[in-house]
């Protein structure tokens, strides 16, 4: 029942665009059991999982609220998923099978659409698959696991931080070098266009005039 909750509302969190408003949102844990149909308990325990993994924060006689990361917070993140995207596809490279391989172009056709501009929301939701694909690919349970964290936390922010502040040509044209690159089992070239990939969104973000530098926390 726990893990059910967890899921839950770990689903919320991702959609609630948590950087569209002031402030922390606050969760609260009998409005929680009440919607989902379960007890307390289980809600106690998967906030407690959220908050160990650093997406809520519980304040004793306060509540529990969202956290919203900083500037220079996301930049990390991004620096560490694209470290472990490159590890994923260089061990997709040696792993996937042919097949897997030759169904890249068609699971990710949204890379290969002539006009980037009208294509925001498919170009960054393929983004986000490929990443996790990637892992999959990969065959390493860590790397799968440890990129959903990251990828949760980031995907929380890209309306913030990447409409209309990232190139989506570049995007395009970057991941479609990146497929061509484990379609041929190049594992140094797709390690080098991921880790760039992943420099290029840092930069994206830290010169992001919309997004604060640090947020106000919650005493």
């Amino acid at each position: 029942m726990r893990d059910l909750v967890y899921k839950a509302l770990m689903s919320a969190i991702s959609e609630m665009g948590i950087y569209d408003h002031p402030g922390e949102p606050q969760l609260h844990e009998h409005e929680l059991s009440h919607i989902l149909g379960v007890s307390r308990t289980p809600v106690r325990e998967a906030l407690a999982i959220l908050e160990h993994q650093g997406f809520v924060r519980c304040k004793p006689r306060r509540g529990v609220f969202v956290i919203k990361k900083n500037k220079l917070e996301i930049v990390e993140m991004v620096y560490a998923c694209a470290g472990l995207e490159s590890m994923a596809v260089r061990l997709a490279c040696a792993k996937a099978t042919e097949a897997q391989l030759g169904a890249l172009c068609a699971s990710f056709g949204a890379f290969y659409e002539a006009d980037p501009s009208s294509g925001y929301d498919r170009y960054f939701e393929a983004r986000w698959r490929f990443c996790r694909h990637a892992a999959t690919l990969a065959q390493c349970q860590e790397i799968q696991s440890m990129l959903d964290h990251l990828l949760l936390h980031l995907r929380s922010v890209h309306e913030v931080i990447f409409r209309g502040n990232v190139d989506l040509s570049y995007l395009r044209s970057a991941y479609v070098a990146i497929i061509a690159a484990i379609e041929q089992r190049d594992a140094e070239r797709a390690c080098q266009l991921v880790l760039e990939r992943g420099f290029r969104f840092a930069r994206d973000i830290e010169g992001c005039a919309d997004f604060p530098q640090s947020l106000t926390k919650i005493d």
